[in-house]
């Protein structure tokens, strides 16, 4: 039941995006399909201009063909990584991400979280997909995502917290949710589980 879910959620995102190179394989590490066709959902929302991608790859490419009116501004902390999401970028002929590698550094939350300077210059975000750092060995490892850009989302900001199945992601989207009284909260019973924060 899951697997046809997955390949129905597939299935849409091609037609949807209409790709004109082969993607990446979405499965393990990769953000399942059902989510990157929640974040096709909330990029095409109206007035999504600045969108943040913490953790890159297809997701990347998801958000920028979904919105090639917006900024899409993704953050990874390989340059290896962040070097073949490049590449697969430029085989979609891609010209609206700005992809910035941020090693981690040690953050005053106790965590170790992309170095912060990268940010710096980042205002207004409309959609934010927390799907990184990873956080499978430490469930605090996105926690300051909250710490760092709550501050810098716009009023109609959407946030997606992908693996939130997981104990950690669970608790973030939570907390973002005390902190934005003005947002709703849904859980999504997707394969990795999904917390979506929408303006009311």
């Amino acid at each position: 039941r899951d697997d046809y879910r997955q390949s129905e959620s597939y299935a849409q995102l091609l037609n949807l995006l209409s790709f004109d190179a082969p993607i990446p394989p979405t499965r393990g590490w990769a953000a399942s399909p059902d989510v990157l066709l929640t974040l096709v959902q909330s990029a095409r929302s109206s007035g999504v201009r600045t969108i943040v991608d913490l953790g890159s790859g297809v997701s990347t490419l998801v958000l920028a063909k979904a919105a090639p009116q917006a900024r899409v501004i993704s953050i990874d902390n390989s340059p290896e990584y962040a070097a073949k999401t490049q590449l697969l970028l430029n085989s979609h002929a891609i010209t609206n991400v700005d992809l910035r590698v941020a090693p981690l550094a040690p953050h005053a939350s106790g965590n170790s979280w992309y170095e912060t300077s990268v940010f710096a210059d980042i205002t207004e975000i409309d959609l934010l997909f927390i799907d990184g750092p990873p956080g499978s060995k430490n469930d605090r490892a996105r926690h300051p995502a909250l710490a760092e850009c709550l501050l810098k989302l716009s009023h109609r900001a959407i946030i997606v917290i992908d693996d939130a199945a997981r104990d950690g992601e669970k608790d973030l989207a939570q907390e973002f949710a005390k902190a934005l009284p003005s947002h709703r909260l849904e859980f999504l019973s997707h394969e990795k589980g999904t917390g979506v924060l929408l303006p009311r």
